[in-house]
């Protein structure tokens, strides 16, 4: 069997349109109806990507996120009817990876999907390469922040940081592109892609999550510096 996708959605036509296309495209499907259920599914099932309306019954798709967020970097895209950017944003800052606002085409979503589980599988990977030099292994290194590039990791002072699958994207972004000064439409061009509906104020949900992540220690080379009028250059 392929990947498993938790699919939570309450309105049954869509949630038995969704599976039965992903099930044809080869995965493993799993459907819950509310909050609840889907919590118990993702503890008890560990799927490889979360399908979360935002609008259930009993706890809603928001804090179903913030708690399955707490235990599992699994990827999770949302589906709302809501079309507010700021609604996106809340998604996005709650842990979501990526938003879909409804009615959205069949072949996009799936799309999303594709893209979110081909991050997942290159995480799983082990690197080939077993050379001490940093660039065969796929290793950059800032003095105590190691990026994998291979096995799209990142490591401070040896812990390894939990990021999200688009959080490591956009570290790697960084990190390759270090001491340019990049604007964030360049930011979410090239790391959202260049149909990604979400604006700019993404880019900034996730840089500050980032500046969380990889600057606890203010002494610390490797951070984010916002340039003003312009978006963030990455310095280490």
């Amino acid at each position: 069997m392929g990947e498993k996708i938790l699919i939570v959605e309450d309105e049954p036509t869509l949630s038995e349109t969704l599976a039965y296309n992903l099930q044809k495209q080869g995965y493993e499907v799993e459907t819950a109806s509310d909050g609840w259920e889907a919590i118990r599914k993702s503890r008890d099932t560990s799927p490889d990507l979360i399908i979360l309306d935002i609008m259930l019954p009993g706890i809603d798709g928001l804090e179903v996120c913030k708690i399955i967020r707490r235990e599992s970097n699994v990827p999770i895209l949302m589906l709302t009817a809501r079309a507010d950017e700021v609604d996106k944003i809340v998604g996005l800052e709650v842990g979501a990876d990526d938003y879909m606002t409804k009615p959205f085409s069949l072949r996009e979503f799936l799309a999303r999907v594709r893209a979110l589980l081909r991050r997942v599988r290159l995480m799983k990977q082990t690197p080939l390469a077993t050379t001490e030099s940093g660039e065969e292994t796929g290793k950059i290194v800032f003095g105590d922040l190691t990026v994998d590039s291979v096995r799209h990791s990142a490591s401070l002072r040896g812990e390894e940081i939990h990021l999200k699958p688009k959080e490591f994207d956009l570290l790697l972004f960084f990190v390759k592109h270090r001491g340019i000064a990049l604007s964030r439409d360049k930011i979410l061009e090239q790391v959202w892609g260049w149909d990604y509906g979400g604006g700019t104020r993404t880019v900034d949900v996730h840089v500050r999550g980032l500046r969380e992540k990889i600057e606890d220690d203010p002494r610390h080379p490797a951070r984010l510096v916002t340039v003003r009028g312009v978006g963030y250059r990455f310095e280490g």
